[in-house]
């Protein structure tokens, strides 16, 4: 296919959307800019979770965390080493509290909690845009809805006895089409908010189950040998 052809094919596609956006006044051009914004922020979620190990690395977590319920500390710290997911570094903070000796195990508990906290920040990160696009991209619809609802009875009172109704009727059918738009943008974002609320919701609890088996294990136990040593 030439460029001619291409763009034969196209221009047609591109006149019809052209005129949509006229129809639909200033509310369809803010829906339809809310639409891109939305595909943006899924494909860059999907790419982040991706990034952070939300479809993989649980494995490798699960055989650190038994080294190390088994005392195998050293080989529970290489094989999170260079593992860049959240739950590898959770693990990490989590064992690196445990085996500092500055810290008990209330301190060591709090420090764990902070690094969760920020790790889970970074997994929701970017669904408060979601949910207000959810929310506001349908109230958009409506305001255009009656915007245009408003312009066609005001066509309609000044036309008199000489109102065509199939006129009316057009002007409420263009003034209708922001509510479809609006609700067109909002259920994609809405579905793609309680999916990444669920994905980062069992990174969560994946998470604290990591922590809590790290720190079921005696404290005396996670100690270097140097202080265990020097103790005696």
């Amino acid at each position: 296919m030439n460029p001619a052809e291409a763009l034969q094919m196209v221009g047609p596609a591109f006149d019809a959307a052209r005129g949509f956006l006229a129809t639909g006044g200033p509310s369809i051009w803010a829906i339809g800019l809310l639409s891109v914004i939305t595909v943006a922020l899924i494909l860059w979620r999907i790419w982040r979770l991706a990034l952070l190990g939300a479809w993989s690395g649980g494995n490798t977590v699960r055989r650190a965390v038994a080294h190390w319920s088994e005392g195998r500390e050293e080989q529970a710290l290489l094989l999170l080493a260079r593992r860049r997911t959240l739950r590898a570094g959770l693990a990490r903070a989590a064992m690196a509290a445990r085996r500092d000796a500055s810290l008990d195990d209330v301190a060591a508990r709090a420090e764990t909690g902070r690094v969760a906290r920020g790790l889970l920040a970074r997994a929701r990160a970017g669904l408060r845009p979601l949910e207000l696009i959810a929310t506001i991209a349908p109230l958009l619809g409506l305001l255009g809805t009656v915007l245009g609802m408003i312009a066609a009875f005001q066509a309609l009172q000044e036309a008199g006895s000489r109102a065509d109704p199939a006129v009316l009727a057009g002007g409420i059918w263009e003034a209708l089409l922001t509510t479809a738009a609006g609700m067109a943008v909002a259920i994609p974002a809405s579905m793609a908010l309680t999916w990444f609320e669920s994905v980062t919701d069992r990174l969560r609890l994946e998470m604290e189950d990591a922590a809590t088996t790290i720190f079921l294990r005696p404290l005396a136990q996670t100690k270097p040998e140097g202080h265990a040593l020097a103790a005696e």
